[in-house]
């Protein structure tokens, strides 16, 4: 992986590079549109043929989904040891996955939970677009300009 070209820029990410950091780290944010504005949750997920997929439960989320079924899926990450910093951002629409031959192929990707509990639904994100940047992270503290 490059560095970003200079310390204060952030460096556009291929889509490809996009893909692999979303695979390399399996927690994310979800944001959903809801009567009241967006909210977020904290999800796990994996890739499928570039597609997202996660499991959850009914509640906010799937309600959000089912009614407006525009979402963003976003993963950040770092290396500590080079401390070059990633971001990428999904928007899509999402989807549960309903049919008997869907629910079975998400069945075998193995998305696990965090939360305990049953989490019987499966949603799809379908990307519409897929971006990412890669920079420096600084450390504040050491900052005294």
């Amino acid at each position: 992986m490059s560095s970003p070209s200079d310390e204060s820029s952030a460096d556009e990410l291929s889509e490809r590079e996009c893909w692999e950091h979303v695979r390399a780290e399996p927690y994310g944010r979800l944001a959903v549109i809801r009567p009241d504005g967006p909210a977020i949750y904290p999800i796990n997920a994996v890739v499928d043929h570039a597609t997202i997929v996660f499991r959850t439960t009914e509640g906010s989320k799937v309600d959000a989904i089912r009614a407006d079924p525009r979402v963003a899926f976003e993963v950040d990450g770092w290396d500590p040891a080079d401390g070059i910093a990633w971001s990428v951002g999904i928007t899509g629409l999402a989807h549960e996955l309903v049919s008997a031959l869907e629910g079975a192929s998400a069945v075998e990707l193995d998305v696990t939970p965090w939360q305990a509990g049953p989490k019987p639904i499966f949603v799809r994100i379908t990307p519409n677009s897929v971006s990412g940047q890669r920079f420096r992270r600084i450390d504040r503290r050491d900052d005294t300009g």
